[in-house]
């Protein structure tokens, strides 16, 4: 019996199904493509292929990680009233990093930095984090939940006959749904 047993094996220890997911995470964040970039040929941003199963399970582990970055806004905006505008190791850097600016700034900062570390922690790779926190956060600002889509294809794996999927981040390539208008009742 399955007791208390969360997800799918996919025929992988835990190990190596932990690194699986890191890595698909890394490569579904790390092809959004910053707003005003072109994306490259052959390329769509925000979008990996892989099997229907893999994609379920990547699911939350992805949503969690663009919660984390949500997160972290509150406490950067926070702390964006106490800090300076002066060049690093300049003099007036430094009378800041001495004052009581400083210590406010770094109270409000610190909650922001644990969750980027929790956010690396998870995925490992320092251009995922950035983009994360730089990109996704602020496009899912206004958004409860549900960052990510599954959409399965009608093609299958040649090898073993698996069922392939997409999965991708909503907003981008959304399709708008034509309003209805109520029928005319007529008396």
């Amino acid at each position: 019996m399955r007791h208390k047993r969360r997800g799918r094996q996919l025929g992988r220890n835990a190990a190596h199904r932990r690194a699986m997911f890191r890595n698909m995470a890394t490569s579904l964040i790390t092809t959004v493509v910053p707003a005003g970039q072109d994306v490259p040929a052959g390329r769509v941003s925000g979008r990996i292929e892989t099997t229907v199963q893999k994609a379920k399970e990547l699911r939350p582990i992805v949503e969690k990680l663009v919660t984390l970055a949500k997160r972290s806004l509150v406490h950067a905006e926070a702390a964006a009233e106490f800090a300076t505008t002066a060049a690093r190791n300049t003099p007036e850097w430094r009378d800041w990093r001495k004052s009581e600016q400083w210590q406010k700034w770094n109270r409000a900062i610190s909650p922001a930095v644990a969750l980027r570390r929790r956010a690396f922690a998870a995925l490992r790779s320092k251009a995922a984090v950035e983009i994360l926190f730089s990109e996704l956060g602020p496009k899912f600002r206004e958004r409860a939940g549900g960052y990510t889509r599954i959409v399965r294809t009608a093609k299958v794996r040649l090898g073993d006959g698996g069922q392939l999927a997409i999965i991708e981040f909503v907003g981008d390539r959304d399709r708008s749904r034509p309003k209805r208008t109520p029928l005319a009742v007529s008396e």
